[in-house]
C-alpha cells in the first residue's frame, strides 16, 4: 500500500471517516524516501525490536516491519487503529497498542513485549511533546540501544549543541548525560501532509550503558542545571544564589575553585563541570541533610 501517496491517504481516511487531529500534531509523510531512510538508519542490528511512538497510518511502520524482527507501535489516536489494521495487515511482526506514551509505564511495556531483547526507539514526534517524550524515554530505566526521532530542527540544534555555544542549555546537558547525540538529516515541510511551518530534523541518541559522569546526587546536578538556565543572562553565581541552601559566597568560592571566573554563565560549563560543581554544593549542604 502506497502510504506516502496523497490520494491513498485521503481514501483511507475517508473510508474510516477520520480527520487530521491537530491536537495530536499529526503530519503524515508523503515522500517515501524519508521513512525508508529513517528505518534504515534507526538501528543496524536487524534482530532488534523497535518501539515506535506515533505510527499514524503506518507510513514508517511498514519499513520498520520489513527491516526488523519485531515492532511495537504505540498510537494515541484511537481513530487510527482501524486504518493501521488495514495498512499493516500483511505484517505478522507488529503489535499496535492504543495508548498515550506519556501515560504508559515503559518498564512494564518493556517486560511484556521485549524483555531481554535489544530494543531501539523510532518516532516521528509531534513538536509539542518532543521534550517530554525524550525525557520520559531517558529516565524510564529501560536501557534502549538507540533512540531515533524526528523533531523540530531548532530543538535538534539545541540537543546536539556544544558547550559554550548559544544553543547550549539544560536540554543539551540533560541529553548528553544519557546519550551521544547526532543529527542524521533534515526534512523540509513539503515532505508532509499537511505541511508543518518549520523544517524537521531526524536525530539519533546512542544511549550510554553507563553515564559519562557520576555526581554524588544526580537530582541535585539537574536542579543546578535547570536553575542555571532559567535566566540565561544571569551569572552562575546570581542564578544559583538563594537556592539549594547555600550562600552566594559559597557558590562563588566553588566556581573559583573550579578555575572559572566568578562572573561565568552557565552556558560555558560542561556536563563534567556541572557534576563537579554539584558535588561541591552537595558537600556544603550534606551535613544539613544528615
Amino acid at each position: 500500500m502506497e502510504l506516502t501517496n496523497i490520494s491513498c491517504v485521503k481514501r483511507l481516511m475517508n473510508e474510516e471517516n477520520i480527520k487530521f487531529q491537530k491536537k495530536f500534531g499529526q503530519n503524515f509523510l508523503i515522500n517515501p524516501d524519508v521513512p525508508r531512510r529513517i528505518a534504515d538508519e534507526c538501528q543496524t542490528d536487524r534482530d532488534s525490536v523497535i518501539l515506535e511512538i506515533g505510527p499514524g497510518i503506518g507510513t514508517l511502520t511498514q519499513y520498520l516491519c520489513e527491516n526488523f524482527k519485531k515492532v511495537i507501535a504505540v498510537e494515541i489516536d484511537g481513530g487510527l487503529i482501524p486504518i493501521l489494521s488495514k495498512t499493516l495487515a500483511e505484517y505478522d511482526n507488529v503489535t499496535v497498542i492504543n495508548a498515550d506514551i506519556m501515560k504508559t509505564d515503559l518498564s512494564s511495556l518493556a517486560k511484556e513485549y521485549f524483555d531481554g531483547e535489544k530494543v531501539s526507539v523510532c518516532a516521528n514526534l509531534p513538536y509539542y511533546i518532543t521534550t517530554p517524550v525524550i525525557t520520559k524515554l531517558c529516565e524510564s530505566g529501560v536501557l534502549f540501544d538507540t533512540i531515533t526521532v524526528m523533531v523540530q530542527k531548532e530543538v535538534a540544534s539545541r540537543i546536539c549543541s556544544s558547550c559554550g555555544s548559544s544553543d547550549w542549555g539544560a536540554i543539551s546537558l540533560f541529553c548528553s548525560y544519557y546519550a551521544k547525540t547526532r543529527k542524521l538529516f533534515d526534512v523540509a515541510p513539503g515532505n508532509f501532509m499537511p505541511p508543518p511551518k518549520v523544517t524537521s530534523t531526524v536525530m539519533q541518541f546512542d544511549i550510554y550503558k553507563e553515564p559519562p559522569v557520576v555526581p554524588k546526587d544526580v537530582n541535585l546536578m539537574f536542579s543546578l542545571i535547570k536553575k542555571a538556565f532559567e535566566q540565561r543572562r544571569k551569572t552562575l553565581v546570581n542564578a544559583l544564589s538563594g537556592n539549594f541552601g547555600v550562600s552566594k559566597d559559597d557558590i562563588r568560592s566553588a566556581i573559583i575553585k573550579m578555575g572559572k571566573d566568578e562572573n561565568v554563565r552557565g552556558e560555558v560549563l560542561s556536563l563534567e563541570e556541572f557534576s563537579a560543581l554539584s558535588d561541591m554544593i552537595y558537600d556544603i549542604i550534606s551535613p544539613q541533610n544528615a
